[in-house]
């Protein structure tokens, strides 16, 4: 199946950058917020990414045109209508993504597939909202979704294979790198990834410096960021939640998150976003 319209609902860093993606690649899509406020802000973003590409000469001022005559904003889900492939962006909250998946799967054009980027929450429990359970899975984008190259695909239960091929294809159309991932808390990445930062703050609490702690994965694993600077850069509330999603999908104790993280997210300390985190950044 082609998807010659796409939709993104959310207009967020996720959504935005995901939007921005699928222009770039020659497609068109509508990017959709109930918020004005937050497409104006999201248009504002996309052209200054794509003029900083411009200035380094990894872009030219016509394909920059091209792009932006791609990308289209709106604050009504009446436009997701004759979109082929709509990918909801909003907000990590399970019971807000089943709110908008039953409103999309009322609007949405009978054959549209629906997609969550999602970083690990059911695709199955959103799918059954709707009346299109084989149409609906999940495509976990990572930040910034314009950079990254890798998505991770995840099947839910009723998934048929027509719509993760062409979920698939669309994936490689867009210049990413997709893998499958199993239907299971924080699919492939992050079910690696966190828990390492989350061991790396246990050493702190323990009496590590944070920058021996970096270093250590820096020079001893060749790892570009160390644990704990990615933390912050992902920021300690996220990093915090997706290892309590973790502790509670698999009941193990392997994932308990540290203290220490939840001391310093109760803080306001919250990485580079907040100005602190492991690091000043002030």
């Amino acid at each position: 199946m082609e998807f010659k319209k796409v939709a993104v609902i959310g207009a967020g860093l996720m959504g935005s950058g995901i939007a921005q993606t699928v222009a770039q690649a020659g497609i068109e899509v509508i990017n959709i917020d109930i918020s004005e406020e937050q497409t104006n802000k999201a248009k504002d973003n996309v052209i200054k990414n794509l003029n900083k590409l411009n200035a380094k000469g990894k872009m030219t001022t016509e394909q920059t045109e091209s792009i932006l005559q791609k990308l289209r904003y709106s604050n009504s889900y009446e436009d997701i209508k004759r979109a082929d492939l709509i990918i909801e962006a909003v907000p990590e909250k399970m019971e807000l993504k089943k709110k908008v998946f039953a409103e999309l799967d009322a609007l949405a054009d009978n054959n549209a597939i629906i997609v969550s980027n999602t970083s690990g929450l059911s695709i199955s429990e959103m799918a059954s909202v709707t009346n299109r359970a084989d149409k609906i899975m999940g495509v976990h984008f990572f930040y910034p979704a314009p950079i990254m190259k890798l998505v991770e695909l995840i099947r839910g239960i009723g998934t048929s294979d027509e719509t993760f091929d062409s979920v698939k294809e669309f994936s490689v159309k867009i210049n990413k790198i997709p893998v499958e991932a199993p239907e299971l808390p924080g699919f492939l990445v992050n079910r690696i990834l966190v828990p390492m930062m989350n061991e790396g703050a246990f050493c702190v609490m323990e009496g590590a410096k944070p920058e021996d702690v970096d270093k250590a994965m820096k020079f001893g694993a060749n790892l570009p960021m160390g644990p704990l600077e990615l933390a912050d850069f992902v920021g300690l509330d996220v990093m915090l939640a997706t290892m309590e999603g973790l502790y509670e999908g698999f009941s193990d104790s392997k994932y308990r998150p540290c203290p220490l993280i939840k001391t310093l997210v109760k803080a306001g300390h919250l990485g580079r976003k907040s100005g602190k985190g492991f690091y000043n950044y002030n």
